[in-house]
């Protein structure tokens, strides 16, 4: 009965990725009982699972979309970055609690996994510990990618091959902080490692929470784990490349007469302020209209 005996191979299979997940976190657990992390295995793991999920994950879903929003134009993307910006001094606070701690816990255990797993790729080569190898090697190029994302945005600057990242000026301070081909392939590259690692782990974290156990389960996590993975890459890259071809020039335009717009809402400047800096501008432009006359009509005199 053919029906049968693709169940059979179906459930075989998955079986032996499910074992061979758990074969590679028990090869995890050689720490002694006596230590921290001996005694306390269990709620550590479920923690970094957890930590990866929720705030970690929910912080990448969050990021990648509100950039690929660069793609609707400058404009968009600037009044998204306002609205993360709006919260004022409670987003430093908001950004190290639910998101910069979070993120190192998860980290540091990935990296206490990592250095007392053995992998055995190449003696079981089922699907399952492949993903688990491959989990592995993306999460310490992701873990790079980050700090030296927020390094080159916010930390070196241009003298490093970096650009500091304005909130006021959104899209064209990163259009110049990408310009250079090098840097966005690594943006390319990182932004590959990073979604693989969270809609991998979307697929390990149910079967570490017991929440897909069967053969039908699993595979649709499978197709969960790839139906974000492609969502979240296209949003990564997609914003990747809108950034690259906005025009900067006319990007600092929109942008700051967005923030001139939203100071004059907070009181920040005054309307005097305004109209004396449109007159200042009309009154530029009178002058250059002037001048461009003036050299026209010298040439006709000649």
């Amino acid at each position: 009965m053919p029906g049968v005996v693709e169940f059979i191979d179906l459930l075989t299979e998955r079986s032996r990725d499910a074992k061979c997940l758990l074969r590679s976190t028990v090869s995890t657990t050689s720490l002694s009982d006596e230590s921290f992390l001996g005694r306390y295995q269990f709620l550590l793991y479920r923690l970094f699972s957890l930590a990866g999920l929720i705030p970690v994950g929910a912080f990448l879903v969050v990021h990648l979309l509100t950039n690929s929003s660069v793609l609707a134009g400058a404009a968009s993307f600037q009044a998204r970055v306002d609205l993360i910006h709006s919260l004022g001094p409670l987003l430093p606070t908001i950004e190290w609690v639910f998101i910069f701690l979070p993120m190192l816990f998860h980290a540091v255990m990935g990296f206490v996994i990592i250095a007392t797993g053995v992998p055995n790729v190449g003696s079981y080569s089922y699907m399952g510990n492949v993903r688990y190898t491959l989990q592995r090697v993306s999460a310490m190029i992701a873990f790079a990618f980050i700090f030296w994302h927020i390094a080159q945005l916010h930390w070196m600057g241009a003298p490093l091959g970096g650009g500091q990242f304005d909130p006021h000026h959104a899209a064209s301070s990163a259009a110049v902080a990408l310009k250079p081909v090098a840097i966005t392939l690594l943006y390319a590259t990182g932004i590959i490692a990073t979604v693989y690692h969270f809609a991998n782990g979307l697929w390990s974290i149910g079967i570490t929470w017991g929440l897909w156990t069967s053969p039908a389960a699993m595979q649709r996590a499978n197709w969960l784990s790839i139906i974000v993975g492609v969502g979240l890459g296209a949003a990564g890259l997609g914003a990747l490349g809108g950034m690259r071809s906005i025009d900067v020039e006319k990007a600092k335009e929109v942008e700051t007469r967005m923030y001139k717009a939203r100071q004059l809402l907070e009181g920040g400047i005054s309307v005097e302020d305004t109209q004396q800096s449109t007159q200042a501008v009309s009154v530029s432009r009178v002058s250059s209209d002037e001048t461009v006359k003036q050299g026209i009509s010298s040439k006709n005199k000649e």
